[in-house]
């Protein structure tokens, strides 16, 4: 009975502590994950005051974080919107690739972590925040612009390869060797071909077989069915995330939308939950030591990122302004960040610390560099053309004039 009376203290403090912050974060323009990482630092081993009780509890629901993350990922894609993605965006997902998976990669092999290491901290740089991005854009009124289907290209293209990379990494951390991550890989493609397949053959009869008209029973057979195809790719490595991920796309129309409005709130609480939960597996007696190195790889990463924007909007017709908006859009790293290291740190438990100092230093800058790289970059140019005194120093908005339906008849 003291066990049970201490977990619902321990939880239910923990759960209006997040939504404390929550709202705070809401009232200053932040995104909560760095509050939510630092909450979990100050409760975890070494921190202000540990928590132990609910500490299996927690590790439970960060499981439960995570798959209902890839979930509503999965749902706001159809698998025809994935393909059309992978045939246009795909040298932009390259050059993404290149360029923000290779700092880390580097960096890891400079601190001596091994193969394992650079491969999960190269994931770590590449990905960015689809769910900070996403909430950026809305709020700076930006879902109508001409360089926005660019920036959701690009973070399609990254999702769609973390069905790929994460059973990759996944076998890596397993020890499985070169035989085994190959298997891996190869079950892992041939099972996103076949959801692919399946989803864009017959995605119409498997949503009518899920669908309901009552909301319970369309939550329960959604959210069981996830966290049954999860456990069987985790059980078959190829990472529980990637089986949730799936799910999402092979459901479309009026149930993915559903399960979207039914979901988001579970999603809400158990990614908190998670955030914290990594927060807690982390000594913030770690951190110091490694803030310098995530200081250097987050400045390297967010002009790697930018460049990303701006050669994908480029690539697509959009002008000078619209791609370094692109650009400065991409700079956040989050939640896909954190699933990488959380699913490497038994093996290389370096890299939880640095993986959450960085996050933490592009969660923040993100939000910022999406509002202000175009003006600064205007302002610049400004500059050099000898126009630094023009119209008491205005700084140039940072949203497109043009209306939406212009945006829409205007070809890339």
């Amino acid at each position: 009975m003291h066990d049970t009376t201490a977990l619902l203290v321990e939880l239910g403090s923990v759960i209006l502590g997040l939504g404390i912050i929550g709202r705070f974060a809401g009232r200053i323009g932040l995104s909560p994950i760095p509050l939510y990482l630092l909450a979990g630092l100050a409760f975890g081993d070494g921190g202000l005051l540990p928590l132990g009780a609910s500490e299996e509890f927690t590790a439970v629901g960060a499981e439960i974080g995570v798959i209902l993350l890839l979930l509503l990922l999965g749902l706001e894609y159809s698998a025809s919107e994935l393909v059309t993605s992978l045939r246009t965006q795909y040298p932009s997902g390259a050059v993404d690739f290149v360029l923000n998976a290779t700092p880390g990669a580097v960096a890891a092999l400079l601190l001596g972590w091994g193969p394992v290491g650079a491969v999960a901290l190269a994931g770590v740089t590449w990905i960015s925040s689809s769910g900070v991005i996403a909430k950026v854009l809305t709020d700076l009124g930006r879902l109508g612009n001409r360089e926005t289907p660019v920036v959701l290209g690009v973070l399609v293209i990254e999702d769609l390869s973390m069905a790929v990379y994460l059973p990759l990494l996944t076998a890596m951390v397993a020890g499985a060797g070169l035989a085994g991550g190959s298997i891996a890989l190869l079950v892992a493609l041939g099972t996103v071909g076949l959801v692919l397949y399946v989803a864009l053959r017959h995605g119409r009869l498997i949503s009518r077989a899920v669908s309901s008209d009552n909301p319970e029973m369309l939550l329960l057979v959604v959210l069981g069915l996830t966290v049954l195809v999860a456990g069987v790719a985790q059980q078959l490595q190829v990472s529980a995330a990637v089986g949730a991920f799936l799910v999402g796309i092979a459901l479309s129309g009026e149930v993915a939308e559903g399960a979207r409005k039914l979901l988001t709130p579970l999603r809400d609480l158990f990614a908190a939950v998670f955030f914290v939960f990594f927060g807690l597996s982390t000594d913030p007696s770690d951190i110091p030591p490694v803030l310098l190195p995530a200081l250097l790889l987050a400045v390297v990463t967010v002009f790697t990122k930018i460049g990303t924007g701006w050669y994908a909007a480029r690539r697509a017709g959009i002008g000078s302004r619209g791609r370094w908006r692109a650009g400065g859009t991409l700079v956040a790293r989050g939640e896909f960040s954190i699933v990488i290291a959380g699913l490497a740190v038994a093996t290389e438990p370096r890299i939880g610390p640095i993986a959450t100092a960085y996050v933490l230093i592009l969660v923040i800058i993100g939000p910022l560099t999406a509002r202000w790289t175009q003006p600064v970059v205007a302002r610049i140019q400004t500059w050099r053309n000898g126009g630094g005194g023009a119209s008491g120093g205005s700084v140039p908005v940072a949203r497109e004039e043009m209306p939406v339906v212009e945006r829409a008849s205007v070809a890339d």
